[in-house]
């Protein structure tokens, strides 16, 4: 789980701030962004006879998550399938995620286990394995007076409620510390700690209905039984800034959703998660991808599965930094993450091509490389950047800077920070993409994509890879293009290769491309 880090952020137009700016010519555009639903919007709507107050789904309320999606199959639409058992699955309330600032910088969807069915906002984390939510509680995030409290919807679960719930007993295979069992048939305890300022949560084992439909013109229900946590305790971050309401761990181990549903024969063994650049993505089980998306296959520890691959080259502006490093691909962290040797060699080149002048490094920034942003801001003058993965693949980095605003000054930083451990890539090199997580072909594939178009990529056949011919580069990379190699510098270095095992390091969002995000500092 996350390494924290308290910032608040908003949009704000800061056209007076830099001046008209210019995306296509390499300039950098900014403009307030209201939400269909937000507070301003339903204000003007209420006020122009629009709507009522009672047209309005409170915001937080799983009705105002829920017509999110509904509005956005209306207005983007769907091409659906008929009925097809082996379409993917997604929540019974959609497969909508929503990135939430104020819960920790993290993608959130609806979930709804029981019966009958009780909602819970949880968390989607691709670095851990095991789904738990708030239940028996004996220290757990606070359901009212807290801050987020009053903005969401916030429940806990009770075994003695559910009429499909059952403890898990400590004869399950799914239970992994029979050790601390006074006996066979004794419920099945659990504890997970995370890195992240003695975060963890620890309870029982139960099984219930996880409730899901098909990802078709039906939209067949399907009741699934999943095993999870009933998380008793939980401390650290889990107490206020992340996942009051649960955690979804997506990872490889037998215990986690796909692993479940794939056990079942309900889905195929992989499933897929798109991040939008304005912070709505997608989330679908059993989705294999396309045959048109890039792929590269996973490192597997079969001590610890996790969605580990390796990346051979770094490309920096115009220079090529040839390394050997392994790196998590985790839904869970904003930034991504380096050690040394290659963090110092990936920051240096980027510092090498950039114009502007570097800043004092600040404490409360977690980045290293800052640098003034001149009221006349050119983006093409920033390094551009994307990883060459094992096989050849190619993966563009469509966000790597953000944008940090200090007691009225404007800022830009390379949006990567240092790890004493473990390569990470995280969700600001993600945007952009539908991830595709192949857990039966072990591979991670990626393509382009806009969040809001959906298609039927169940029904794509997989295009098998030629182990000895590297996959094609992906189109579209700009001034990432092969064909400019002969203007490149090359640094041959070879960086250490992580291991395998896995730590969990989360801080911020991504910012976007064309749009400046202001981070305030508190």
């Amino acid at each position: 789980m996350p390494c924290f880090l308290k910032f608040f952020f908003f949009l704000v137009p800061i056209w007076a701030v830099i001046g008209p700016l210019s995306c296509d010519g390499g300039r950098i555009f900014s403009f307030e962004m209201h939400h269909r639903y937000s507070d301003q919007v339903k204000n003007w709507s209420i006020s122009s006879g629009k709507l009522s107050h009672s047209d309005w789904p409170d915001k937080g309320s799983f009705d105002y998550y829920a017509l999110l999606a509904h509005r956005d199959q209306i207005l983007r639409g769907r091409h659906l399938s008929d009925t097809d058992t082996n379409s993917p699955l997604i929540f019974s309330d959609g497969n909508s995620t929503v990135r939430i600032s104020s819960l920790g910088f993290l993608h959130y969807t609806t979930v709804q286990l029981g019966t009958p069915g009780m909602k819970f906002m949880v968390a989607l984390d691709t670095g851990s394995d095991l789904f738990w939510v708030p239940c028996e509680c004996s220290k757990c995030a606070p359901t009212q007076g807290s801050a987020y409290a009053s903005d969401f919807e916030l429940s806990i679960y009770d075994p003695e409620v559910s009429s499909t719930s059952k403890k898990v007993t400590c004869n399950n295979l799914l239970c992994a510390h029979r050790n601390r069992c006074p006996g066979t048939f004794s419920d099945c305890p659990y504890s997970v700690s995370y890195v992240s300022a003695q975060t963890s949560t620890s309870g029982i084992l139960v099984e219930d209905v996880l409730h899901l439909k098909r990802e078709d013109k039906n939209h067949e229900s399907v009741e699934a039984y999943v095993t999870f946590g009933c998380g008793q305790v939980q401390s650290g971050s889990f107490l206020d800034i992340a996942a009051p309401n649960g955690l979804f761990g997506l990872g490889m181990e037998t215990i986690s959703v796909p692993s479940i549903l794939s056990k079942d024969g309900l889905t195929a063994d992989s499933f897929s998660m798109c991040f939008g650049n304005d912070g709505i993505g997608r989330i679908s089980f059993g989705d294999k991808g396309s045959p048109y998306q890039q792929e590269t296959s996973f490192n597997v520890n079969p001590s610890h599965p996790s969605y580990n691959i390796t990346v051979t080259q770094i490309r920096v502006g115009t220079t090529l930094i040839d390394v050997d490093i392994t790196a998590l691909f985790d839904s869970g962290t904003s930034f991504t993450y380096m050690v040394e040797p290659t963090y110092t060699r990936l920051l240096e080149n980027f510092h090498s091509q950039v114009q502007d002048k570097r800043r004092q490094h600040d404490s409360r920034i977690p980045f290293e490389y800052c640098y003034d942003m001149s009221p006349d801001a050119n983006a093409s003058l920033i390094p551009s950047m994307s990883l060459r993965m094992k096989g050849g693949s190619h993966f563009t980095v469509y966000n790597p800077i953000i944008v940090i605003s200090t007691q009225g000054e404007l800022v830009y930083c390379l949006a990567v920070v240092k790890s004493m451990e473990l390569n990470i890539i995280g969700q600001n090199f993600m945007t952009g993409y539908r991830v595709v997580f192949d857990r039966e072909r072990l591979v991670l594939g990626w393509e382009k994509f806009n969040c809001y178009d959906i298609e039927d990529s169940d029904t794509f056949p997989v295009k098998p890879h030629n182990t000895s011919v590297p996959p094609a580069v992906a189109a579209g990379l700009g001034n990432n293009s092969i064909a400019d190699a002969k203007k490149e510098t090359r640094d041959h270095s070879q960086g250490s290769v992580a291991s395998l095992s896995y730590h969990r390091y989360t801080s911020l969002p991504f910012h976007l491309r064309c749009l400046v995000v202001l981070f305030i500092l508190l």
